[in-house]
């Protein structure tokens, strides 16, 4: 049996797929979002317990100045974290194409997690204008990773419009419903060619690591972590279920029955 100081052996922790958007390769499958912290001393704590490399920054939500102690992106290490500027906010393509261009003037990379919100009580996204935006931005040389819902079509016209990955929600942003349509995921992933990365929706660990048994590539959160009554704990919950769902999709599953099969041979039973 295992220690809790052993490690997994080499073949069952070495991915033949690596985590790989744009020609960068990432180690951790799990991104992680800055808002909702009770404090930033918190927000760094949560974010380190996580193991995510991949911190998405709101451009219109947060100080861009980051002398100021009270703004987030003094706490956020660029040496540490590859910072991913994000629009959340946005309800129109002309808008979410401004803030990226704000963010890329300000120091941020070319990378951005692009959201055009259609409707203010739902926040599902306007997939027009997301198109429209995608389009508009990786004309210019940005990397757009572009948050959608779980329609196969709009996912598929992301990749054709230059998207370098896709970001289909679980279920609505802050619900912490978990994945509402697996068969969904699972079709957009099979279909597309860049990295899809499943975001929104994910409320606790087993919601995690449903959503990666579905094959996807990783998953951006923020709620889910920062919401939780301890983040911290909630925030290393999560990386193990990426983690562990991830493991649990290479090895494959055992196929669902309606009926009991014994797990042990029937022949050469002692008789009785």
């Amino acid at each position: 049996m295992m220690g809790h100081t052993d490690v997994l052996p080499p073949q069952a922790s070495t991915d033949p797929h690596p985590f790989v958007i744009a020609d960068r390769e990432f180690r951790s499958r799990l991104m992680v979002g800055t808002g909702k912290y009770a404090s930033n001393e918190q927000m760094i704590d949560a974010i380190e317990a996580s193991g995510a490399e991949v911190v998405t920054v709101a451009v219109r939500r947060v100080d861009l100045d980051r002398k100021k102690d009270e703004g987030i992106l003094h706490h956020l290490d660029p040496a540490q974290f590859f910072l991913l500027a994000n629009t959340a906010g946005c309800y129109t393509a002309a808008e979410a194409i401004r803030y990226a261009r704000l963010a890329r003037a300000a120091g941020f990379n070319e990378w951005v997690k692009l959201e055009v919100i259609g409707d203010q009580q739902t926040l599902l996204p306007d997939t027009v204008g997301l198109l429209e935006a995608t389009k508009t931005l990786a004309g210019e040389g940005f990397k757009v990773m572009a948050y959608t819902n779980d329609d196969l079509i709009t996912a598929l016209r992301l990749e054709e419009a230059g998207a370098v990955a896709v970001m289909p929600l679980a279920s609505p942003i802050g619900s912490g419903l978990g994945m509402l349509n697996p068969y969904a995921i699972r079709t957009i992933k099979q279909r597309l060619s860049v990295p899809v990365i499943v975001d929104a929706g994910v409320g606790t660990a087993s919601d995690a690591c449903i959503v990666m048994e579905q094959g996807v590539d990783g998953i951006l959160m923020n709620t889910g972590i920062a919401a939780a009554s301890d983040p911290v704990r909630m925030a290393t919950a999560m990386r193990q279920a990426v983690e562990a769902g991830r493991l649990a999709y290479l090895a494959g599953r055992m196929p669902r029955r309606e009926v009991a099969v014994p797990s042990s041979p029937t022949t050469g039973m002692l008789s009785s």
